[in-house]
């Protein structure tokens, strides 16, 4: 029977060493999405639209493979959660904005879905990363309470709020992208007390991006809480100094178009327009503000949404 004992030998070396191999590729695979994660920064330096709009595009594809060989690794949910959300509010939406801007409400209804999938894919991936901090999440989200009362619970530690910083920015995006859609529509507050909360643990994250979405979400409409929007902006702006083009340009689109102040909205998307290249680390999210600036600035139907008189 010594041949039997060899053989059970020889097949446990096999099993342990097919076992050890496993686990050197996943050591090796979570290295290189954290390594990945650690340098995705560098693409927001890029200074040309459509090299960015390319790079984003492939490293989505990359990331999607990453997740499918490594589902729980949570550097690869988060740079899927915010990829997708960038990706569709940076690319996605400007093609419709183009499309809209034409006329064209054949591709303008294409891309609109396109930016409704990519920001749903971003929740989704949202959704799933929120699960490894706490269970529940789909009770919790049945009303502004619950939900609330979850997200305090489970999230107490600063390094959590990026997290549910772009997982919030994920779900605003979908229902931005949703408008018609009522169910969508009615869970807005699931997103925004994401929000919320990333803000009360670091409030100085993206250059108080936090603070400019709720100013954003804040003055939604002329009848929304505009004296509270305001004050979100200052707060915003008071962290990145204005050299965070995305906030003046929310400022004016939102706050400075319900309000129907045109002075103020004509001068705060020319100083977005007239700003030096002073945050080299955010050239990118740079370069969208003046694109949009320049869009909304150049074409009347965007002023006339606001209830200007031109």
């Amino acid at each position: 029977m010594k041949w039997v004992s060899g053989i059970r030998a020889v097949l446990l070396v096999a099993v342990l060493g097919t076992t050890a191999s496993g686990c050197l590729k996943k050591v090796l695979l979570n290295g290189q999405i954290k390594g990945t994660r650690q340098g995705s920064a560098a693409v927001n330096t890029l200074h040309d639209y459509e090299v960015a709009r390319g790079a984003a595009q492939a490293g989505m594809a990359q990331l999607e493979g990453m997740h499918s060989l490594a589902p729980d690794n949570t550097d690869a949910l988060f740079m899927l959660t915010r990829g997708w959300a960038g990706l569709s509010f940076g690319f996605t939406e400007d093609d419709y904005e183009v499309a809209y801007e034409k006329g064209d409400d054949v591709m303008a209804e294409y891309h609109i879905l396109r930016a409704r999938a990519g920001f749903l894919r971003a929740r989704y991936y949202g959704i799933e990363l929120l699960g490894h901090h706490g269970e529940g999440f789909k009770e919790a989200k049945r009303n502004q309470e619950t939900i609330r009362n979850w997200l305090v619970e489970n999230f107490t530690d600063e390094e959590q709020a990026e997290d549910l910083l772009w997982a919030g920015y994920a779900w605003i995006g979908h229902v931005a992208a949703s408008k018609e859609v009522p169910e969508a529509v009615g869970e807005l507050y699931v997103g925004v007390e994401m929000v919320k909360r990333s803000v009360e643990l670091d409030d100085k994250l993206v250059y108080g991006t936090g603070y400019t979405i709720l100013g954003a979400y804040h003055a939604r409409s002329a009848m929304a809480e505009l004296d509270k929007s305001k004050e979100m902006f200052d707060k915003a702006l008071a962290i990145n100094g204005g050299k965070y083009l995305a906030t003046k340009l929310n400022l004016a689109q939102r706050y400075y178009c319900y309000k129907g102040d045109k002075d103020a909205y004509v001068r705060t998307l020319n100083e977005v327009l007239a700003a030096g290249d002073e945050l080299p680390e955010a050239r990118l999210p740079n370069v969208i503000a003046k694109r949009r600036a320049r869009r909304y600035l150049g074409n009347k139907i965007w002023q006339e949404e606001c209830g200007f008189r031109l």
